[in-house]
């Protein structure tokens, strides 16, 4: 039975095959953090039932919070060091969802599945730009799994800056 590390490694060298080229690159830099960012205030937008005994917790608990829980879980059987690194950028940009909520109630800003949609749309248009660049389809058309990896692929990169194991 293979190792998970290997495992991990064999997905990171199939995400790179498509991800060659400099520009291309860059271009996931960008976009698969707004990506992420879009699609977890996307999911947290969509009203969730009233579940009363929660009091002001409730407005934590979300879909975004069974999404959270599903994808560390899944990066948990990958590698523990991205998995809590990946939890970390999670609550950043939760934090990041909670302001923009707030924004829009006390500023009048528009509306967190709005925002969350326009940062979509032009992620991914970057996204088909890049591969457009690169001359090769996107990972995720052959494996959706791949839409979960790009984001560990972008900070096992970090981890090797830095020495560290993941």
């Amino acid at each position: 039975m293979a190792s998970a590390k290997s495992n991990l490694d064999a997905y990171f060298a199939t995400y790179a095959e498509s991800h060659r080229n400099k520009i291309n690159k860059l271009i996931h830099w960008v976009c698969v953090p707004l990506i992420v960012f879009s699609i977890l205030g996307l999911v947290w937008a969509i009203p969730f039932p009233q579940i009363s005994g929660l009091g002001s917790a409730q407005r934590y608990l979300n879909w975004a919070t069974f999404l959270i829980i599903f994808s560390v879980i899944y990066y948990l059987r990958l590698s523990v060091p991205l998995a809590f690194t990946m939890l970390v950028v999670i609550c950043v940009f939760s934090a990041v969802i909670i302001t923009l909520e707030k924004m829009h109630r006390i500023a009048g800003w528009p509306p967190l599945w709005e925002i969350c949609l326009y940062i979509f749309v032009i992620a991914w248009i970057g996204q088909f730009i890049g591969h457009k660049i690169e001359g090769k389809k996107p990972s995720f058309l052959d494996d959706v799994k791949f839409l979960l990896i790009g984001p560990i692929w972008l900070l096992h990169f970090i981890f090797k800056k830095l020495h560290l194991n993941y």
